[in-house]
């Protein structure tokens, strides 16, 4: 294994100096994100939902994604809200198309992204994974044979 020689230790201590200053520069960031998904989360009762759906595969799976993509979370919250949401006659596409954005596409998390990946990287990842989550949730539930 190869010593590190002094210059190696600068130059560590000052990618150290950098990583700290850049989660310092983070984490007002990160902590705003939380807030916002966590007062989402509470203002928006899943009620809300079933009046926005019109039983259409496209609009409804557009829509589920719009919805999923605002409202980002945990997978185990996607699947809670999507029973929730399927209780209340909401179809398969739409709840589909909400858990996946709900999972891929963050635009509450874009701030921190942008910062931390470059605007471009996350404004080209947020839209490839928005259109394919509508793609997914029509092909999958049509390979089930759920519809």
């Amino acid at each position: 294994m190869p010593m590190l020689g002094i210059e190696n230790i600068n130059e560590l201590k000052i990618a150290g100096v950098k990583l700290v200053k850049m989660f310092g520069n983070v984490m007002p960031v990160l902590i705003g994100i939380l807030l916002l998904v966590t007062l989402f989360m509470e203002l928006v009762p899943s009620e809300f939902y079933v009046g926005i759906f019109t039983g259409n595969v496209f609009i409804d799976s557009f829509v589920g994604a719009v919805f999923g993509s605002i409202a980002a979370g945990s997978p185990v919250n996607s699947y809670i809200i999507g029973g929730e949401l399927m209780k209340h006659g909401i179809s398969m596409f739409a709840v589909t198309a909400f858990m996946v954005a709900w999972i891929t596409v963050g635009i509450i998390q874009f701030p921190a992204e942008s910062l931390m990946l470059g605007k471009k990287f996350a404004a080209v990842r947020n839209l490839t994974s928005f259109f394919l989550c509508i793609i997914v949730a029509v092909v999958t539930v049509f390979t089930l044979g759920l519809f």
